[in-house]
């Protein structure tokens, strides 16, 4: 079959990389693309029309949705009238990402383990709450941020900062909610499911903060590794039972049209896992190791939540450990420099996979055009031999003002 992806991050470059291996994919275009990824079409797949004239042109059976924002925008309803298959959640469930509002009170209303939490409107005067939590919260803009609309406070100088911050870049009337402030390590739990069933892939943990030592603001993530050891069958068990399986329950009662991927951003808080968040698509630098640690066909998963066979099918891994390290432009988060040439990328080992995610080519030369600009993935059956290999590999590379993290999987190492 013939296949579309939406987007041109890291994400889509891996998703296209793992699709390709099924004997079921023939031709796979990338929309728009990146440096790293072939048969980029310069398409918005926000435009509906248009992707639908592309689709039907191109025979395509299949549309993966990388970003949230097509979701959001309801790109799964649009299609409901043709014989495409588009695998994410319609319009109604992607609030469960689009919405923080929305996506904590489904939690409330399923018992889903997660913080307790207040919502404001512009027309609320949140001091009273702030005071009485000494400013030790967690504040979160309810729409789509890019992973950059969480701000964690220790201060009530803090918290009324961050208040003016969401109404300075997203209007005066924006909402959001206060949350109390769960803290141990973060894990990433990302499945397939076809609305009732769910298949997870291995257990990861981003690192988000831009500073070694989980120090610095927010990214969208600054390396990754999988699987994540911290996360035993005994708490796999409990995250299933208070997070996962509640969750399901939610999505079935909503009647929502949900055949995608459900990822459960947790906290591993002293009184148990605790839900963040929820994402309606693959997290990204997570699909990074995910993928490459997945054994089995990713398209045969994919289809299996349409045709009622995912409750059935189990999935192989390979027996290693795979970690991700993210090359960024000087800068980031905040403002950087685009179009510099990166040199290096034919200097890299065969078994290191490289996933370019802000990068375009032009006159036969690879040159930045993000803030994550490059993913250097390597897999051993130890995972500091991974950690050691990522970083090697990393020192081929240049580009001016090329920033990293040195500290990828350190929790992993430390445990």
């Amino acid at each position: 079959m013939n296949i579309a992806i939406i987007g041109s991050g890291g994400r889509e470059h891996a998703l296209a990389w793992k699709l390709q291996q099924s004997e079921l994919a023939e031709k796979i275009f990338v929309l728009p693309g990146n440096g790293g990824t072939k048969n980029n079409i310069d398409l918005d797949g926000a435009n509906i029309p248009d992707l639908k004239a592309f689709c039907f042109e191109e025979n395509i059976s299949l549309i993966v949705v990388g970003p949230e924002i097509p979701l959001a925008a309801g790109i799964v309803d649009a299609f409901e009238d043709s014989d495409i298959l588009v695998f994410g959640p319609d319009r109604e469930a992607a609030q469960l990402e689009g919405s923080k509002i929305f996506s904590k009170n489904f939690m409330k209303k399923y018992d889903v383990a997660t913080a307790d939490f207040q919502t404001f409107t512009a027309m609320d005067d949140p001091s009273d709450l702030i005071e009485e939590m000494k400013g030790n919260l967690v504040i979160k803009f309810d729409g789509l941020a890019a992973g950059k609309g969480v701000y964690v406070c220790a201060s009530e100088e803090e918290a009324f900062s961050a208040i003016e911050d969401i109404k300075v870049k997203y209007g005066e009337d924006a909402e959001y909610l206060i949350e109390s402030k769960l803290t141990g390590q973060e894990l990433s739990i990302i499945g397939v499911t076809d609305g009732i069933n769910i298949n997870c892939l291995l257990p990861s943990q981003d690192h988000k903060a831009a500073c070694d030592g989980d120090k610095g603001p927010n990214t969208g993530g600054m390396g990754a590794y999988c699987p994540a050891p911290l996360a035993t069958e005994e708490l796999l068990n409990i995250i299933d039972e208070t997070i996962i399986l509640p969750t399901l329950n939610g999505i079935e009662a909503e009647g929502f049209n949900y055949k995608g991927v459900i990822y459960f951003g947790i906290m591993l808080d002293d009184d148990g896992p605790k839900l963040l968040e929820y994402n309606v698509r693959f997290g990204d630098p997570e699909t990074e190791v995910i993928l490459p640690a997945l054994k089995s066909d990713l398209l045969e998963l994919i289809l299996a939540s349409f045709d009622g066979s995912l409750g059935e099918m189990e999935l192989e891994f390979y027996d290693e450990y795979f970690v991700d390290v993210v090359l960024t432009s000087g800068g980031y988060p905040g403002p950087y420099n685009k179009r510099k040439v990166i040199n290096g990328l034919n200097d890299l080992d065969d078994t290191t996979l490289c996933f370019h995610a802000g990068t375009m080519k032009e006159d036969n030369k690879v040159l930045t055009s993000g803030g994550r600009v490059l993913n250097i993935v390597c897999k051993d059956k130890d995972i500091k031999k991974a950690v050691d290999a990522c970083y090697s590999e990393i020192k081929k590379i240049n580009f001016d003002k090329m920033n990293y993290r040195t500290d990828i999987a350190f929790k992993a190492l430390k445990k």
